[in-house]
């Protein structure tokens, strides 16, 4: 069944504890950390992680749209992350912050803007745990989901079926319960929303609808 992993910097932060318990059957909570250069955009860092770990039992997903990504991830790591992803723009030799990330025991993703072109990931997709397909350009919530995102969700999926290899297919960005399914149906093995998740009132309503496309 799919997963879906809704993205924490759409809640209300003056009460996370209490957001959290809204959204108990999600499989990820997305953890966007972004740093203002990397992207045009400023979130949280690893002490907003650590705070909130003891709350929630589920898998956290960081995602590192931030410059030099190596010199942070074992602060991320330490704060409680049971995954890193980080791009593939920001840095020259990603497979060696991957061997190191997978050294902390932790699982290690690769994720690309809109404009990068997918076969980028080829040589490294062996030694991924997942790969972070953004729908939209990163930085801000609430954008429109890009179309041609399908296409990469699809190369990935053939890739990971020919070569039998076992990353996650994450999507992220303008997801509702249309774009979900379309994104099921193209391979997406994970399904990140913001708004559409915490924008409901009845939030495991809304989860549903992302599971079974409706």
């Amino acid at each position: 069944m799919i997963k879906i992993a809704p993205s924490l910097l759409a809640a209300d932060f003056s009460c996370l504890r209490e957001e959290l318990d809204t959204i108990k059957s999600a499989e990820w909570l997305h953890l966007d950390v972004m740093d203002g250069h990397f992207v045009q955009n400023l979130t949280f860092g690893p002490g907003l992680i650590k705070a909130i770990r003891p709350y929630s039992k589920q898998q956290f997903d960081t995602h590192l749209m931030i410059e030099d990504p190596a010199r942070y991830v074992d602060v991320f790591i330490e704060a409680g992350s049971n995954h890193i992803t980080f791009h593939v723009e920001a840095v020259s030799n990603p497979l060696s912050l991957i061997e190191h990330i997978h050294a902390r025991g932790v699982k290690a993703g690769l994720s690309l803007r809109p404009a990068t072109p997918v076969e980028v990931l080829a040589d490294t997709l062996p030694f991924l745990d997942l790969v972070l397909v953004m729908s939209v350009e990163p930085g801000f919530g609430g954008q429109a989901f890009i179309p041609e995102s399908l296409e990469k969700i699809r190369w990935l999926a053939q890739v990971k079926t020919q070569r039998q290899l076992n990353y996650e297919i994450v999507v992220d960005g303008g997801i509702d319960d249309k774009t979900a399914a379309l994104c099921q149906e193209a391979g997406a093995t994970v399904l990140v929303a913001g708004s559409y998740v915490f924008g409901a009132k009845d939030r495991e309503a809304a989860l549903g609808r992302m599971r079974h496309g409706r």
